[in-house]
């Protein structure tokens, strides 16, 4: 992690939010969707002290590596949920939040890679085409009473993202912000950045207002 992560926090945009993604490895066009949509965007090391950081919504980037070795980051996580405020985890992002919230990740026998990886919405039942590129996976039946798989793979039924039942956050193990495409799921950013904005400016939060709907029995597979 510490071969792809910056060294030193640095700063972009001077929009009306301010994001703090945190920096496994993340890919440039992560930052590029927060800018296009009004944020100011301060990327920082994946072990900083989140702690010490104001910020309006709170991003985990992707990166590279078996998840439950980042106990640094795990950490800050768990500790940063407490302040409930918006947050959004992509690939790796949505392993280290399963984690932070008490579930466990486990090494896929075929790591799901390509740009035609198909997810259902567990609470719409469309199903998305992604771009995706790893090896760990979050088990579903680890995951908190509060906390519920928000998509999953067509193919081989794993988790593909997590998403709180009460609390603005959410995650996904693909990438929303996939170059060259496909850009099913770039909708996710607006989702993300308008739960943010409706948090800074109610001073409250809320949750997503989904209604979520069984897609597959998980105890089956």
């Amino acid at each position: 992690m510490e071969e792809v992560s910056i060294k030193e926090p640095i700063v972009y945009g001077n929009g009306d939010v301010k994001i703090v993604v945190v920096d496994c490895g993340v890919k440039a066009n992560i930052v590029r969707n927060l800018l296009e949509r009004g944020a100011t965007v301060k990327v920082v090391p994946w072990n900083w002290n989140l702690a010490e950081e104001d910020y309006d919504g709170l991003m985990i980037g992707n990166g590279p590596g078996d998840p439950s070795l980042l106990t640094p980051l795990i950490d800050n996580v768990r500790n940063a949920m407490d302040k409930d405020r918006p947050m959004f985890g992509v690939c790796l992002g949505n392993q280290v939040m399963a984690l932070a919230a008490g579930g466990s990740t486990y090494k896929l026998k075929y790591g799901n890679r390509g740009q035609n990886q198909p997810c259902i919405d567990q609470f719409t039942g469309k199903c998305f085409v992604t771009s995706q590129n790893h090896g760990y996976a979050v088990d579903n039946s680890t995951l908190p009473p509060d906390w519920r798989p928000y998509f999953v793979n067509a193919n081989d039924y794993s988790n593909e993202g997590i998403i709180h039942s009460s609390k603005p956050f959410f995650s996904v193990q693909f990438h929303p912000e996939a170059r060259a495409g496909p850009y099913d799921t770039a909708f996710l950013f607006d989702q993300f950045l308008t739960k943010v904005r409706e948090v800074k400016n109610s001073k409250v939060f809320v949750p997503f207002n989904f209604r979520f709907g069984i897609f597959f029995d998980f105890s089956y597979y």
